[in-house]
């Protein structure tokens, strides 16, 4: 077959074109830093790119609602460690108190600290965090014990608030009044800590020694079942730090995929345009050998 003019020109260009095409790829993937711009460069790794960024999207949701629920666990545990301090000074009140040497005078000075660590348990149990009342379930904009009210015949809501901290993994973040304070009781006869506060309160003003001494067991009571809960929140703390553990691990790892199905090399990037540029540029210097001779040329 004959080689002509026209089809020595039109191979020419054609593998210009094609080297140009070439170049223009990896100037892109250069100036990006990724071997994937646009779904043609690899549809099977853009499939897996697009996984593995969802993935790491709810990955890094789940960090979030882990830091979220780390920050409530750690804010119980502050509050029910204060809930103790109070219930173990209310120990030492009551144990003073029914020896039977106290004058009125010291009964009275008692019954009045009494009252006011009966202040400050309240105020624990009205605690809020970020503006919600941790104690009072998951009705967060009511306080679970009102000013006004009673708060020993207060029922505070029992509901759960609930984190997701990974794919199908929810955990309750928060205890109930009822697990802290003691269930309701209107009557006054449980180790509900505002009953063991008013019982003391009036066996202090009735001089009642052997009353004041009956509490002492309610009171340690109390106490266990609030060390009890606590035990509980921080077990709830060290699985929901496993589950922080887990999820960087899981972070580390789905990045390293990402990166390795969508992230170029660059190294090898530069040498190969590099040896593109040089191809281009031996091509365009013999098609100007190829293309100069004219018709005139030609016919010498």
């Amino acid at each position: 077959m004959r080689v002509t003019q026209n089809m020595t020109s039109s191979r020419l260009i054609q593998n210009l074109n094609s080297n140009m095409r070439k170049m223009a790829i990896q100037q892109d993937q250069i100036s990006t830093g990724r071997k994937i711009n646009k779904p043609s460069d690899d549809p099977v790794g853009l499939t897996y790119g697009l996984r593995y960024r969802s993935d790491l999207t709810a990955n890094t949701q789940y960090q979030d609602n882990i830091s979220s629920s780390l920050s409530w666990l750690d804010f119980y545990d502050t509050q029910m460690d204060q809930a103790t301090q109070v219930l173990q000074r209310v120990n030492d009140l009551a144990v003073q108190a029914g020896t039977g040497t106290n004058t009125p005078d010291s009964l009275d000075a008692i019954n009045k600290e009494i009252a006011e660590l009966k202040n400050q348990m309240t105020d624990i149990a009205n605690s809020s965090f970020n503006g919600k009342f941790v104690f009072g379930g998951q009705l967060f904009d009511e306080q679970p014990y009102p000013s006004g009210t009673d708060p020993k015949t207060v029922s505070a809501d029992a509901g759960a608030v609930t984190y997701e901290i990974g794919q199908g993994i929810t955990i309750d973040v928060n205890m109930t009044a009822n697990q802290v304070f003691g269930d309701a009781d209107p009557a006054g006869t449980t180790d509900n800590v505002f009953s063991m506060f008013d019982r003391l309160s009036g066996a202090l003003q009735s001089s009642n020694y052997s009353a004041v001494t009956a509490e002492i067991d309610n009171v340690k009571s109390r106490m266990n079942k609030i060390i009890s809960a606590r035990s509980e929140n921080g077990a709830k703390t060290n699985r929901t730090e496993l589950m922080q553990n887990r999820m960087e691990e899981m972070n580390v790892g789905l990045t390293a995929l990402q990166s390795k199905t969508e992230d170029a090399d660059m190294d090898q990037l530069y040498i190969d345009s590099t040896v593109s540029q040089n191809i281009y540029q031996a091509s365009l210097s013999v098609g100007a050998k190829i293309i100069t001779p004219s018709l005139v040329n030609f016919l010498n």
